[in-house]
């Protein structure tokens, strides 16, 4: 029972190491526990050893979980890309939404936020490693649809996110954050609030971390490997 929990403690633990060997301070780096296809059980023994932001990929899983465990106060965030048809309950539901690369998107996001919710924080993705089996835009773009974003009042552009191709060379894991911490800080010329790097997973969370991540996404290492069925 305490399996998820001692993982928990085991990514915490790694996170501070990186934060230190980087001269950051560890708590500029927000674990977000990726939790797709666990059952509520598993995301109740997480919140129960102090993970409050999960993130989702499926948004009729997250839904029914949301409700499922309504008594309890977590940090919804969503997880890749988003489909137009929805985009009503995700506004609805989540805190947060990483992974924003088409206009359409947003403005459709923003449409269906709720008055009584506050901006829903957004991130753009970057495709940091130009797979075309991948989402998100291609680093240079990213600034026309910052701009979009920040004309719609119920969105808060917070930053950038990428999921790069998994290599285990640490220096090309590198090189590909650093390239999004440069469009970021490119970004921030223009627009103070932008504060947030979502990268890095599991495998190459260091790197993440020593090239400035300030969200890394962990799933595998916190709650095991995942057979995807959807």
């Amino acid at each position: 029972m305490a399996i998820i929990a001692d993982n928990l403690q085991a990514v915490r633990d790694r996170i501070t190491a990186a934060a230190k060997a980087a001269k950051r301070a560890p708590d500029g780096v927000q674990l977000l526990a990726v939790s797709k296809t666990c059952g509520a059980a598993q995301l109740i023994e997480a919140w129960q050893a102090g993970q409050r932001a999960f993130g989702e990929n499926f948004v009729q899983e997250a839904l029914d979980k949301s409700r499922e465990l309504a008594h309890l106060a977590i940090e919804w965030h969503f997880i890749g890309p988003l489909q137009s048809n929805k985009t009503r309950p995700v506004a609805e539901l989540f805190a947060w939404v990483h992974g924003i690369e088409r206009e359409k998107i947003a403005q459709r996001l923003n449409d269906a936020r709720p008055a009584h919710l506050p901006p829903l924080n957004v991130l753009i993705q970057v495709n940091v490693s130009g797979e075309t089996s991948k989402s998100g835009v291609a680093p240079g773009m990213e600034r026309g649809l910052a701009a979009a974003i920040q004309h719609l009042p119920r969105l808060r552009l917070r930053g950038l996110m990428a999921i790069p191709e998994p290599t285990p060379d640490t220096a090309v894991q590198r090189a590909r954050f650093a390239l999004l911490r440069r469009l970021k800080e490119d970004l921030q010329v223009d627009d103070s609030g932008i504060d947030t790097l979502s990268m890095g997973m599991s495998d190459d969370l260091e790197a993440a971390i020593a090239e400035g991540a300030t969200i890394v996404r962990v799933g595998t290492a916190i709650f095991g490997v995942r057979k995807i069925v959807k």
